[in-house]
């Protein structure tokens, strides 16, 4: 199966960008329901819709849910793209129709997504509320897990930019974690199903994405959906889309989620999973926080009068302005930044730093400056 060609067959050109809110989806929602597949199954904080989509008649139920988190969108495109495979009349939609029901969540916290935050409306991390569940998001996701009883489930998620695949020196363009179910880390029979399946989806993305997917961090926490549900004993598998070269809107990264749809189901109905899956998902190195947007290396400060050579970083910070998200660079770290990388680096080479204020560089200030007075820079960039 050629996933590139069906990502390009299949993607909702409709929707593209980090900015994804409700408005973005309704119409595609509207455009899917071809056979009453869609349902208002409850309201945000703020009374917007929180919309269901039920698919398949297969035995295996599977759960999915999306932008838990209103500013992680990556993965709500690429399900929209997954759902225009199910709605193709294809072989290949025919066979996960018929091996499986899908119920997906494409937008839990519409909310934060048209504030782009990761909160909801009252200010409280979801992906913090699974066990207290004081939210109407909360209780409505695990109320469609107690209702649906899937057979795995699908966190969705993005990361930030600075995750690598430990110390490669490689962006975790996609990272995987099966949750832990206790704070031992033990390794149950839902666990190692979720173990399983992660190992066989790297096996088959290692092929279009080498060394860019990571293992996520799986300290257990019984506050988080994951951790949660694979307590409860639901194999659980958490998806975090995260930083593709040059790829700030995150639409190439948008095409390897879709792939590790795609592989996740047909391996699920082909029966291949791998042997030795414990080995094989161990062997995905680990995320790393390695990673700025920008490195400037070898530039020459000023201090009091005393000229030293130094580094320093600079990270994007998103902010919704006008109904746009715009990547504003500000100065996050200075000094040696030994064993870090960035996604721009530059090597200065001993050029004299100055902006329009000093002759030093300041955390949180706009990464706006000049190298020896002729090579300008603006939001991290050079300035041609």
């Amino acid at each position: 199966m050629n996933l590139e060609q069906l990502f390009s067959q299949y993607k909702e050109e409709t929707i593209h960008g980090r900015y994804i809110t409700l408005d973005s989806i309704e119409p595609l929602l509207q455009k899917l329901n071809t056979n009453n597949q869609l349902k208002i199954i409850g309201k945000s904080v703020l009374g917007k819709s929180i919309y269901s989509y039920q698919i398949g008649e297969g035995k295996t139920r599977i759960f999915l849910w999306s932008q838990m988190h209103g500013n992680e969108s990556t993965t709500t495109k690429a399900l929209f793209d997954f759902l225009n495979v199910l709605q193709s009349g294809s072989e290949l939609a025919q066979q996960l129709l018929n091996s499986f029901t899908f119920y997906s969540i494409p937008m839990l916290n519409p909310d934060g997504a048209k504030l782009y935050t990761r909160e909801n409306a009252n200010k409280v991390d979801l992906n913090r509320d699974s066990n207290e569940l004081t939210q109407p998001e909360s209780k409505l996701l695990r109320a469609v897990f107690e209702s649906f009883n899937p057979d795995y489930c699908f966190n969705l998620h993005d990361q930030r930019t600075i995750f690598g695949v430990s110390d490669t020196g490689k962006q975790a363009t996609l990272s995987f974690l099966a949750p832990s179910y206790n704070r031992e880390r033990e390794i149950n029979e839902s666990r190692l199903k979720a173990i399983n399946l992660i190992a066989s989806i790297n096996e088959v993305l290692q092929e279009y994405l080498p060394n860019q997917i990571g293992r996520f961090d799986d300290s257990f926490n019984i506050n988080c959906i994951g951790d949660k549900f694979q307590y409860l004993g639901v194999p659980t598998l958490l998806f975090e889309a995260g930083h593709f070269p040059n790829d700030y809107e995150r639409e190439e990264t948008r095409k390897y989620v879709f792939m590790a749809l795609i592989s996740s189901f047909t391996t699920l109905s082909e029966n291949v999973i791998v042997s030795n899956g414990i080995t094989k998902y161990l062997n995905i190195p680990q995320n790393k926080v390695v990673f700025y947007d920008f490195m400037y290396k070898n530039i020459k400060i000023n201090y009091d009068g005393i000229e030293i050579i130094t580094n320093f970083a600079a990270q994007y910070k998103e902010e919704l302005i006008e109904n746009q998200i715009c990547f504003n660079a500000h100065v996050s770290q200075i000094g040696d930044l030994e064993n870090y990388f960035g996604h721009f680096e530059y090597d200065a080479e001993g050029a004299s730093y100055k902006n329009n204020f000093d002759s030093i560089p300041k955390l949180n200030q706009k990464a706006d400056f000049y190298l020896d007075n002729d090579i300008k820079f603006v939001n991290g960039m050079i300035k041609i």
